[in-house]
């Protein structure tokens, strides 16, 4: 009979034939090598949302404000990232991080908003 062993530890394997790790633990392990690299970028790219909706929160503590596109700049926003876009019927975007969003005004100043409820 053939020696089983487990995939990540290479101990000695005891029981049912299709068993692949020795431990919950050594299970755990494999699987997260195989994904490292498909955690790392889903990691980096929560960290710039929750860093641009940190932004909006500071910068809007009343729910809506008028600002200088420069001052969110200056704070570390980047625009490129943001998880959803709500279309008014006039046609104008408002971008949102979770619950703060902005829309682009005339001359590079951007209104900050909070979701209202009403608003999916």
């Amino acid at each position: 009979m053939e020696k089983r062993v487990c995939l990540e530890c290479e101990g000695t394997l005891f029981g049912r034939l299709d068993q692949k790790y020795c431990s919950d633990l050594c299970r755990n392990a494999y699987n997260n090598k195989l994904n490292v690299e498909s955690n790392q970028y889903v990691r980096r790219i929560n960290g710039i949302l929750r860093k641009n909706r940190r932004i909006l929160a500071k910068l809007n503590p009343n729910g809506k404000k008028t600002i200088d596109g420069i001052t969110l700049a200056e704070e570390g926003f980047n625009f490129h990232y943001y998880t959803n876009v709500y279309t008014t019927q006039k046609g104008g975007q408002y971008f949102f991080c979770y619950d703060y969003g902005y829309i682009k005004l005339e001359s590079d100043q951007y209104m900050l908003v909070q979701k209202q409820d009403y608003v999916k």
